[in-house]
């Protein structure tokens, strides 16, 4: 089943608002939006605690972070199909706002605001949770969420006691506002070299590192 609103709004008002960015005029959102975001993070947070009953604070606070930082959220906004309910002022509707990742993260935030202050917050939190329930199930263990390819092949040889990746830039191509990166990682122990391209010699890295962990088997 798809991400839907499922709140029956009793003051349709409060949902207008939450969808009117500040570009289109006075009543717009970004009261909604901040109260919405300590909302979701709330929601958010006691559905983690009760979904990784051990995990430590650490894991519980990077699992957050990365369910309810902007492009997580947006990718909400666009299951709700927020983008074509959005009121915004000519410049943005122009420039293509109802698309871009920091508008809809806001509007979803502003949303849970509207819900809340339409409802309660059990009933807000009833139709927010299925909202985060498909992105919360896909997080990877709590000890691996959060960090980034480098990190976990770092710690993975770490655990070992084998000697730390080096990583080599192969080549860099492109005009200077559009390089790409070519990067090898090269480990010792066991002997493995992989390679990785990116917008970036640290995204380059980041996916060199990620085959290595694929070729490890301990993605």
């Amino acid at each position: 089943m798809g991400t839907s609103i499922t709140h029956r709004f009793a003051r349709q008002d409060l949902l207008t608002q939450a969808l009117t960015h500040r570009s289109a005029g006075a009543a717009h959102n970004e009261r909604l939006e901040f109260l919405g975001d300590a909302l979701v993070n709330l929601i958010v947070a006691e559905a983690l605690f009760q979904h990784w009953p051990h995990a430590d604070e650490g894991a519980l606070t990077r699992a957050r972070a990365e369910l309810v930082r902007e492009s997580a959220l947006a990718a909400i906004a666009r299951e709700l199909d927020l983008g074509a309910r959005l009121i915004l002022g000519p410049g943005e509707m122009k420039s293509g706002g109802h698309r871009r990742d920091s508008i809809l993260a806001d509007a979803v935030e502003a949303v849970v605001a509207a819900i809340y202050l339409d409802a309660g917050f059990e009933s807000c939190r009833d139709a927010v949770l299925p909202w985060f329930q498909a992105p919360m199930e896909a997080l990877p263990p709590p000890h691996k969420v959060g960090k980034d390819a480098k990190t976990r092949l770092q710690e993975w040889l770490q655990g070992k006691q084998k000697p730390l990746p080096l990583y080599a830039l192969l080549s860099e191509s492109g005009e200077e506002h559009a390089k790409t990166f070519h990067v090898s990682c090269t480990l010792q122990a066991p002997p493995l070299v992989t390679e990785g391209e990116g917008g970036s010699r640290r995204a380059a890295e980041q996916k060199a590192a990620e085959a290595a962990l694929k070729a490890l088997g301990a993605t």
